[in-house]
């Protein structure tokens, strides 16, 4: 999907925040400082600092703008991250290097991948894994599915996502180095079109000690 520009002004306000550039107690530009700097209406700003706010970030003081929070904390937010490859996602968490390797392939569906896509268990599916390390450090890996006929994820109109404490698969587990034993924080994603089909099933998941806290953001409809 093309990453919306409050997406991406965020992510380079997170990244200079996380890395020091920006201080705690700094106060950010006015609205219309980074409206005319990065070339975007202040509707645009306003879902930036909204987005901020949301993972701890940054913090309004009434009367005097926004300030960088005094401790900021490493959040996961959905769905805004999917809109973006997880080299961009992860860089704007830390300033230490990021490794991406992805490995694809076709596989017979599961029961449960042939239920979420309704068709016949042992139907061939593309597998995309993708492993992600920081600094050397496993951070996440992800298996997604998608049928053969799937139209391009721009098609889903929906992002179904959830979130448990889970012993990981021994593919997972050997990935993030866990303890025989230990959970993982495994989070279940399907993106689904508006007729409601399924166009593409993934399990992420990623070290119990990676996020401070996952926030899932949606849009509520109100009826008239």
């Amino acid at each position: 999907m093309t990453q919306p520009a409050y997406v991406s002004i965020a992510g380079e306000y997170a990244r200079r925040i996380r890395s020091g550039e920006l201080p705690p107690g700094m106060q950010l530009p006015s609205y219309a400082e980074i409206a005319k700097e990065q070339g975007v209406s202040d509707i645009v700003v306003r879902k930036v600092i909204e987005l901020l706010r949301s993972q701890g970030l940054v913090r309004p003081v009434r009367r005097r703008g926004i300030f960088v929070a005094d401790r900021p904390n490493l959040v996961r937010i959905s769905p805004e991250r999917q809109l973006q490859n997880p080299e961009v996602t992860f860089g704007t968490e830390s300033e230490r290097k990021i490794e991406v390797d992805r490995q694809e392939e076709r596989v017979s569906a599961s029961e449960e991948v042939a239920e979420a896509f309704g068709i016949t268990q042992g139907d061939e599916v593309k597998l995309v894994v993708t492993r992600v390390a920081e600094s050397g450090r496993p951070i996440s890996i992800s298996d997604t599915y998608q049928p053969l006929d799937a139209p391009d994820l721009s098609a889903a109109t929906d992002l179904e996502e959830t979130l448990s404490d889970q012993l990981p698969s021994a593919v997972h587990a050997e990935w993030l180095r866990t303890t025989p034993g230990d959970l993982v924080r495994s989070v279940r994603q399907h993106f689904i079109t508006d007729d409601g089909r399924a166009i593409m099933v993934s399990h992420v998941s990623y070290p119990m000690d990676r996020y401070d806290a996952f926030v899932f953001r949606m849009k509520i409809t109100r009826e008239s």
